[in-house]
């Protein structure tokens, strides 16, 4: 299954995007017949919030909302996490009076009176697991969310939530280009019937084959800095997409819709978490959801990665 990343909308790192085209591009999403949205406070200190709020208006029934908590500013608390993002200073904080507020905060923007699934969007040493479980759990009683995730977790941390309550999924970062996952949480996910979210499979739109080499980003765009869009990994990407280009055509789809179908396609991933900034954006990414590959058509894809040295990350 495809969801709508709410990321991008946000702006900050991402790039600012306008409120109509944000709106637009989850309408046409829901439109396509996607129903998950994956958002967070963080994402433009609840602008992403806001935005799905607005967008689901009258519609509520119709979507399933996931968002996290754990990624706070209004306390200095936890553990850092960036000192300065986007000109704040974040933390990781899980405490269970912060997690209180935030669900609040979360639940105000949203405009609703329940979340689907509630995530702890990464994890804080400072606070014990099951205070923290127990926190979620009680939320879940109270009927202000109706499932519980974690993100950014290991399997140490998965196991220890499970000894506390019960876990109905973990988010991930996993693509072509980094497949850590695939020998730690995805098995354990898989074995336990935990749902396992990717978040950008695209890598950051690197590969859509759209980012060119020569490109250059602003000062305060993420991937400016990111080993992943130096000159040559940009290269040698694209020679890798080049060769991944027929089986595209053979299937009448593009690039990124591949990518997008490999990483739902892959041992233990339900989900495929995919951001979006505008219209046809939204559209192409619903789209790839119903993009069914063949064993065969993995294995041609798992040679070109093995080729281009995409398998050992």
């Amino acid at each position: 299954m495809v969801a709508f990343g709410g990321g991008p909308i946000g702006g900050g790192p991402w790039g600012d995007v306008e409120e109509s085209q944000a709106l637009a591009a989850i309408h046409a999403f829901l439109a396509e017949g996607g129903n998950l949205i994956d958002t967070a406070p963080v994402y433009g200190f609840g602008r992403s919030e806001k935005l799905v709020g607005k967008a689901i208006a009258g519609r509520r029934d119709k979507v399933f909302i996931a968002t996290k908590c754990g990624l706070v500013w209004h306390v200095d608390k936890g553990t850092p996490f960036h000192k300065q993002f986007c000109g704040r200073t974040v933390y990781r904080y899980l405490g269970p009076e912060s997690i209180r507020y935030e669900i609040e905060q979360s639940l105000r923007r949203l405009d609703t009176d329940y979340v689907d699934l509630y995530q702890t969007h990464w994890q804080d040493s400072t606070t014990h697991i099951s205070a923290i479980m127990k926190t979620l759990l009680d939320l879940k009683q109270e009927g202000k969310i109706r499932a519980i995730g974690v993100s950014n977790c290991s399997v140490g941390q998965l196991k220890q939530y499970q000894n506390a309550g019960s876990v109905d999924s973990a988010q991930e970062k996993y693509n072509m280009l980094d497949r850590k996952v695939e020998c730690t949480v995805a098995p354990f996910c898989a074995q336990e019937k935990i749902a396992l979210l990717a978040y950008t499979p695209l890598a950051e739109g690197l590969l859509t084959g759209k980012v060119e080499t020569t490109r250059e980003f602003p000062a305060e765009d993420s991937r400016r800095s990111h080993p992943y869009f130096s000159p040559e990994m940009r290269s040698r990407v694209q020679r890798m997409l080049e060769e991944m280009r027929p089986l595209a055509e053979l299937w009448n789809i593009t690039l990124t819709q591949l990518a997008i179908a490999w990483s739902f396609s892959q041992t233990g991933i339900t989900h495929a978490l995919v951001g979006a900034r505008n219209v046809s954006q939204a559209r192409e990414n619903a789209k790839s959801g119903s993009v069914i590959l063949r064993p065969a058509d993995l294995r041609m894809l798992e040679e070109i990665l093995i080729k281009h040295g995409m398998t050992d990350n």
